[in-house]
């Protein structure tokens, strides 16, 4: 396997939002939807002797299982009736179960979370916020055995256009100073810090954690690259954060904490960004599970046959091919682009013209590895080529000159490689 460090980004300077040069810096309230539809991931498709089934009553907070001795859960955000439980194939071939709930008009509050949690530890955090709005993996890489020397709190989102994270630190200082606490007392950790751009460091200071300003260009706010700028630290290739002791939590993820513990109910809403066919953003808060024409309705976005529906931002968001599809706990922002807009990929050839391995920030041979990934030959991608070392920014797909996917072809073999070590590993 192939090591090689991270020397940051030259040429192409693709700047984040300023939430401060927005005039619009309010949340739209999106109305509680009559339906929500739940995804649940799922390895083993089970059909029957489900724990939950259709017709049933679920309270707003409910742990939902599909068995008794799952690990797994989701949580209901919404009272009403289970109407239906469904199989679904979702990006890259993930599976889960689709679980649909017709909305009550009357609310009620399951009280099994704060009957549970008078003190915050770091079991009760395992046991009930795994879903936590806004947290795209930090809570269910807690464990008793696994612990963290290192929190590192995002105040930028991931992606370009999405300015989820930047408006937590702009308008809930408080409430996250609070959240940092829990954090702290949960987790042990011995440092907990924040990154943010440079026009957020006043208010993320308020918070009293320690704050590290970043430069807004694309892609600093990655967790590899935010290793290196601001620990100094290299992840090697096919490792993980987690595995050198460092957890990425976003500050929205952290206002979450402070709500279920301050208040003790669950959080069930999302704050979104919603980029516009012309660009432009607003702040909408919904429900976990809320349709995405609900949500295009309330800001009267219309859509035609040929416009392009994004999950995410520009750069690593995926295309879904329905405004039916939920909202879920880690999904920081649509995007919707005209039919216009829309850049068809090709299926042309290399031309090695080495714009993708100019950009590329961990420095692979790109131009390589999107030949053998489109062969199919994904144990000599992650060996030869650096497939694993791929911190998934996009920008390879962004400035590729024959329009080719390749992006899109990394993804499926980080996928398919993994699939197949998963398979091999019964048999070593």
């Amino acid at each position: 396997m192939i090591k090689r460090p991270f020397f940051g980004l030259r040429g192409h300077k693709l700047t984040y939002p300023l939430i401060e040069a927005q005039e619009e810096e309010s949340v739209e309230e999106i109305p509680i939807p009559n339906k929500v539809t739940l995804f649940l991931e799922d390895q083993k498709e089970r059909a029957e002797d489900l724990s939950i089934k259709p017709g049933e009553k679920v309270r707003t907070g409910q742990k939902l299982k599909l068995m008794e001795d799952d690990k797994g859960y989701v949580i209901s955000s919404v009272t009403g009736t289970i109407t239906g439980i469904s199989h679904y194939k979702g990006y890259l071939g993930k599976t889960y179960v689709a679980i649909s709930i017709d909305t009550d008009e009357e609310e009620q509050r399951d009280e099994q979370f704060k009957g549970d949690t008078q003190t915050p530890n770091i079991e009760h955090t395992i046991e009930f916020l795994g879903c936590l709005p806004g947290d795209s993996g930090f809570i269910p890489c807690l464990d008793t055995e696994t612990s963290f020397h290192t929190i590192i709190i995002n105040g930028v989102d991931k992606d370009l256009l999405v300015s989820t994270n930047q408006l937590i630190v702009k308008t809930e200082t408080e409430n996250l100073k609070k959240g940092i606490e829990y954090l702290r007392k949960i987790t042990g950790a011995e440092k907990i810090m924040m990154v943010v751009p440079p026009e957020l460091a006043s208010q993320a200071k308020e918070t009293g954690t320690e704050v590290k300003v970043i430069e807004p260009v694309y892609p600093s706010t990655l967790p590899e690259i935010i290793m290196k700028n601001v620990l100094g630290k290299v992840v090697p290739a096919g490792k993980s954060c987690k595995e050198m002791g460092v957890g990425f939590i976003n500050a929205e993820g952290v206002l979450a904490l402070n709500k279920a513990f301050t208040n003790g109910q669950l959080p069930v809403d999302k704050v979104l960004t919603i980029i516009k066919k012309d660009y432009t953003t607003a702040h909408v808060r919904a429900r976990i599970g809320t349709h995405v024409k609900e949500i295009f309705g309330a800001l009267h976005i219309e859509t035609q046959h040929g416009d392009q529906l994004v999950m995410g931002g520009p750069m690593t968001g995926h295309a879904i091919y329905s405004e039916d599809v939920p909202i879920l706990s880690d999904t920081d922002a649509i995007m919707v682009l005209d039919k216009t807009q829309v850049v068809s990929s090709s299926d042309s050839q290399c031309i090695n013209c080495g714009e993708c391995v100019r950009a590329c920030p961990a420095k692979i041979p790109v131009n390589m590895l999107v030949r053998v990934l489109e062969n199919g030959l994904y144990d000599e991608a992650a060996s030869e080529y650096d497939l694993l070392s791929c911190i998934e920014c996009g920008l390879c797909s962004y400035v590729c000159t024959a329009q080719i996917p390749v992006f899109h072809y990394i993804m499926l073999g980080k996928y398919e490689f993994t699939r197949i070590q998963t398979m091999e590993e019964p048999n070593a």
